[in-house]
């Protein structure tokens, strides 16, 4: 493929003339200079970061680019530099060899940042290989200036240059002259997609929306102090952000909390007033608002999910925080309850409410999964489509267990153990869940026609529901997050009606199973020859013909000789044949030694 788009024909130059007009979207079938970029990027290492697999692809280009167009630096023995002139440019690969010279040196730049995080000295070399990035860019928007080049072409080489100029003067920290190259290239990339297509104007837009951090966190540096709302918002809408401002704008964000919590002394929870002085625990609960209003703003269910992974490691970090201030005081948490109040120490009723915000945030991404696959299963009851793991009631049973569990853990919390109203509250979701779960066990009873087992069940969980419309009462307002029973009512006294429907019309029908034309006794075909069987399995990707591998079956061994006539001969006496044994003893050694034979 590679050598391929290396060697498309090039625009054929008219006699007297430049020629037809050269652009790097003739390489391609339709897109420019930033669809080669991307497309390039994304085929080779640059979708899972893969920073230096990117930079052996470009290197491998550009060996192949020269060799097509003869544009050779020299031989094995000596280098001779050449660069593309105006003079030669008869040919759009000529502006492809300078683009991929550019992003080579971009790439090797984007691996060394990574690699700098551990070596710090490579952040020199970075720098080095960003300007070598930026020169290249030069070169290929002066070349794109001559009228050989079309506009769309000479636009695109612009905003190239403009993007790679910010990101140079951005790690110098030159925070007034990145943000006018960034804002250059957003104004290009905005004009080029209002001129095209919507299809072609997605990569200009997606350009547009990654420059956009960009350029607020260098407005913040400048000294615009609204830009950073705009910055955490944008990483809570993303789920976090990639790239160059990666690490910066968390070390900001970070550093904006902390100036807050040094204000933050005090938390209020259930009408307890604890002090705060852990740093981390005071930054979590600085930014716990706005994670909430990110997770209820969230476009789709992945970003949900992962502001809520998020959200939770935050916790459990603040958890930690927490319990290494608890270790120290090993004696005072044996002896938390105070005499007069009975209530546990600060400290302690802290690292409660942290396990609270914990497992709340845990049920609620819990109840947020189960109503996604909830949808998903409607769409499998009305699609029926095969070929993927579609999803299964025992999937929802395992979510509300997981729940049910956490609510468990909710009512051991030390400190609210003798809070009426908050037991009373944990009681009533308790129930709400359980009704769930016990609806979507029935559903699978139904699946497998066990038509009195999920008759039962749907019965307690009517019972459920009654039970939390009669004790619900003044806790009304805290159950308005929660699913609502009603509807829950109405959905089982419907399921109820379709159940006793089909229970009648399976014990009316004839017995299936015993009709030889539905038989299915596991037996692959080879082994059922002389039965008609309707078997669907014929015509779909599994078809059962044989076993295999084959079974193991006997065969005659290789007879046993045994030699039982040997124990029956009798030899005859050699006693008279064996010669007599020779004496032993000092005196026979002597004789042997003179030759005397006895």
């Amino acid at each position: 493929k590679d050598n391929k788009e290396n060697e498309r024909p090039a625009a054929t130059p008219q006699p007297g003339g430049l020629g037809d007009s050269l652009g790097l979207e003739s390489i391609l079938e339709e897109g420019g200079l930033l669809q080669i970029v991307k497309e390039s990027q994304q085929q080779h290492g640059l979708r899972h970061g893969d920073f230096q697999r990117y930079r052996g692809y470009c290197s491998r280009r550009l060996r192949r680019l020269r060799k097509t167009l003869n544009f050779k630096m020299g031989n094995r023995h000596k280098f001779t530099g050449r660069k593309v002139t105006e003079e030669i440019l008869s040919d759009n690969r000529y502006l492809l060899l300078i683009l991929m010279d550019a992003e080579r040196a971009w790439s090797y730049a984007m691996q060394l940042k990574q690699e700098a995080n551990t070596e710090p000295r490579k952040r020199f070399h970075l720098l080095s290989r960003l300007r070598k990035a930026v020169k290249h860019a030069e070169e290929l928007e002066r070349l794109c200036e001559s009228n050989r080049v079309d506009a769309k072409t000479k636009l695109e080489a612009q905003a190239y240059m403009a993007y790679l100029t910010g990101m140079l003067r951005f790690e110098h920290q030159e925070w007034k002259a990145a943000m006018e190259a960034f804002n250059k290239c957003k104004t290009i990339y905005e004009k080029l997609a209002n001129a095209f297509t919507e299809e072609q104007a997605v990569l200009y837009n997606q350009r547009v929306e990654e420059i956009s951090p960009n350029i607020r966190y260098c407005a913040y540096n400048i000294g615009d102090q609204s830009a950073i709302n705009e910055l955490m918002q944008m990483r809570l809408r993303s789920g976090g952000t990639e790239g160059l401002l990666a690490e910066k704008l968390e070390a900001l964000i970070t550093q904006t909390r902390a100036k807050q919590a040094a204000t933050m002394s005090e938390v209020e929870w259930r009408g307890r007033t604890v002090p705060v002085k852990i740093d981390k625990v005071r930054i979590f609960l600085l930014g716990l608002a706005d994670n909430e209003a990110a997770i209820a703003q969230a476009e789709n269910e992945e970003t949900k999910e992962r502001l809520f992974e998020s959200l939770l490691s935050e916790c459990r970090d603040a958890i930690q925080a927490v319990r290494e201030e608890l270790k120290p005081d090993q004696k005072q948490r044996e002896h938390s309850l105070e005499n007069d109040s009975g209530k546990v120490s600060n400290i302690q009723y802290l690292h409660s409410y942290l396990t609270y915000i914990k497992l709340s945030t845990a049920i609620r991404r819990n109840e947020s999964m189960a109503k996604s696959l909830q949808k998903a299963l409607l769409q499998q009851q009305r699609s029926d489509e095969d070929g993927k793991r579609t999803p299964r009631p025992q999937d929802l049973i395992r979510l509300y267990d997981i729940i049910l569990q956490n609510l468990v853990e909710l009512t051991q919390l030390p400190g609210l153990e003798e809070d009426k109203n908050f037991q009373k509250e944990i009681g009533l979701k308790t129930l709400v869940y359980k009704a769930y779960r016990c609806f979507f066990i029935a559903q699978s009873y139904v699946l497998v026609k066990k038509w009195s087992e999920a008759l039962v069940l749907y019965e307690r969980v009517l019972k459920y529901a009654r039970e939390v419309q009669s004790g619900a009462g003044a806790h009304r307002n805290s159950l308005k997050e929660l699913p609502d029973v009603q509807d829950l009512i109405t959905q089982v006294n419907a399921e109820k009606y379709s159940l006793q429907a089909a229970a009648i019309l399976d014990a009316n029908d004839p017995h299936e199973s015993e009709s030889p034309s539905q038989v299915k006794d596991g037996k692959p075909l080879s082994e059922r020859f002389e039965t008609f069987c309707l078997d669907p399995s014929l015509v779909s990707k599994q078809v059962n013909l044989v076993h295999f591998p084959p079974g193991f079956q006997p065969i005659p061994c290789k007879p046993l000789f045994f030699d039982l006539a040997l124990n029956h001969v009798a030899f005859p006496p050699l006693e008279d044949k064996v010669e007599q044994k020779a004496k032993s003893g000092l005196t026979g050694y002597i004789k042997g030694i003179f030759g005397f034979k006895s």
